[in-house]
Parts: structure tokens; sequence; C-alpha cells
């Protein structure tokens, strides 16, 4: 049994306001795409149409009961399969790694003669394992996170400001224009994650600019990072050796794989198939012998063979 929360009591009620009042809204939609976590719940007892939903952060013991609980009228989808994969009784729809406008991003030369370490200043993004992995290979790290939150200001003061010098140095936290020109001309993104992160995002950024990726094998990376071509993955302790390796990578390779598999258009394709296939599914009601009930376009109620195509699949 799961021990109380009595801080975390009350935190759901602004969720639930909302999320009331736009399924009251969404009467009509051939499809809903809930990203709040009480939403779906909420669903199975007024959702007008097919409901999805993502996971979108790890699968903790709390929200693994969640989705397990909403699996039977939502569609689940992950965001990477090791997410997924921890919790292997939660059952998945499918998954759709995320994507971004790869066709946006300028391709750099990889010329700087440096690498670079993206993030949020914490622990579990690794940036003090950057730092040592950087110095020990002889190459000079630059690195952009984001330090807002009190704690990241904290990690920053007590544990890297005192390591920054002529080959750490500390750039902030930097606009897209400004981070995409870092990544580009890097030699490799540095990343060595210290948990399991359901998915990357800044591992994308990077292959769009043709930079590759150097990390820990942990998380979503193996699903990013293709080992040996565009990028290298490994263990914290062997990555300064792979650095030099990263530099002598087929660029174009980087790029193309984030066009390929990364892209926004991949990604909404992936979506929009899922959403078809829900629709179809919600609009091909059966009677007891197994038959579909159909309608055709001018609204005739057509009983077929369980091996006939539906007629149509236009709400009526």
């Amino acid at each position: 049994m799961r021990p109380a929360e009595p801080e975390q009591l009350g935190f759901t009620l602004s969720e639930l306001s909302h999320v009331i009042r736009a399924y009251d809204g969404l009467q009509g939609v051939d499809i809903i795409h809930d990203h709040t976590l009480a939403g779906p719940l909420v669903a199975r007892a007024v959702a007008p149409a097919p409901v999805a939903t993502t996971i979108h952060g790890p699968l903790t013991q709390a929200s693994a009961d969640l989705y397990r609980a909403m699996a039977a009228s939502t569609a689940i989808i992950g965001i990477s399969r090791d997410q997924t994969s921890r919790a292997p009784d939660v059952p998945v729809t499918r998954v759709i790694h995320h994507g971004m406008d790869v066709a946006a991003v300028p391709i750099g030369s990889g010329r700087g003669g440096y690498v670079c370490f993206v993030g949020r200043m914490c622990p579990d993004k690794g940036v003090l394992e950057a730092i040592h992995i950087a110095r020990t290979a002889g190459i000079p790290l630059r690195i952009a996170a984001k330090m807002r939150a009190p704690q990241e200001i904290q990690y920053f003061r007590s544990v890297i400001e005192p390591l920054l010098g002529s080959n750490a140095e500390f750039l902030g936290e930097l606009g897209d224009t400004d981070k995409y020109r870092l990544m580009g001309e890097a030699m490799a993104l540095l990343n060595p994650i210290q948990w399991s992160e359901p998915f990357g995002l800044v591992m994308i950024e990077s292959l769009s600019t043709g930079t590759p990726v150097v990390g820990t094998p942990i998380g979503s990376a193996p699903e990013i990072v293709d080992h040996g071509k565009t990028g290298y993955l490994g263990p914290t302790e062997q990555l300064h050796g792979l650095l030099p390796l990263a530099a002598a990578l087929d660029r174009s390779l980087c790029r193309d794989r984030a066009l390929k598999l990364f892209s926004t258009e991949r990604m909404v394709a992936n979506h929009l198939d899922l959403y078809a296939k829900l629709v179809e599914k919600s609009q091909v009601p059966r009677v007891p012998d197994g038959s579909h009930v159909q309608q055709n376009r001018v609204g005739r109620t057509v009983i077929g063979a369980p091996e006939s195509r539906p007629i149509s699949t236009q709400r009526q």
C-alpha cells in the first residue's frame, strides 16, 4: 500500500475543473488527445469521442496506477520504448517518439574545437560528469543550462561553479538561435545523463544541427543515437575516449537521422495514423453474431459479414 501524501491533497482541484469544462465543450469532435492526467479518468464517463493520452514523464508507481486504470477506455501513447518498459503491465497502444522542425535548424560545421553540454542545471543531467569527461579528454567544454529554480541555482553555486575555468565555460540559458549555433559548431554534444530520461529532446536537437551525441546508454538514448554512426554511447568512465572519435563521424548522417526519425512531419503522421484507427474502431459496432454494423453515406444501417470492409467510416 502506498503511503499517504497529505501535502499533495488538493492539487488536482484546478485540473479537474478545467477538464470537466473542456469535455463539456467537446461535443461533435472526432477524437480527443488529452495531455492531462485527470482527463482520461473523467472521460470514461463523459467523453463524446475516442480518447488518447500521452505519457510525458517517467512511469512511477503512482502514475502507472493511473495509466493502468484509464487504459480500458483510453489509448495510451508512450514517448520511448525504455519509458514504457518501466511498467510493462500498463497497456500501451503505441510508442511515438517526439519530433521537431528539423528543417528549420541550421546545419553547423562542427569546427569550433569544443564540445557542448545543454540541459538543466541538476545532477540527473550529468553536467558534473561532463566537466570531468571533457577535462580528462583535454577538450574545452561550453555549458548552456537552464538555471532558474532555487535548487538549480544552489547546485550550480556549490558544485559546478568552483569547477569552471578556461576549459569549462558556463554560458547561461540560451535561446534557440544561440543554442543551435553552439551545438552546430561543437565537435559533439556531451550528454552523460544519470537517470532514465523518457525522451531526450536535446539529443535530437543536436543531431538536427549535424552534431553527433556522446553520452551514456541510459533511458531513451539508445533509441535516438545510432552508436558508431551518429554518436557513441558508453559508461561515464569511458566517454572521454569516445569524444575524439565523434569528430570523425559523418555529420550528414546525423542530420539525415533527425529528418527521417525525429521530424515534426513523422511525429504528426504517426499520430494521425493512430487517430484514424481509433476513430474507425469507435465507428464499427458489432452485433451479437460478430458482424459489423455500418452506416453508409445516406445514413442507412448496413449489417455486413465480419470480413467485409466498411462502406464508410464517416460519422453521421
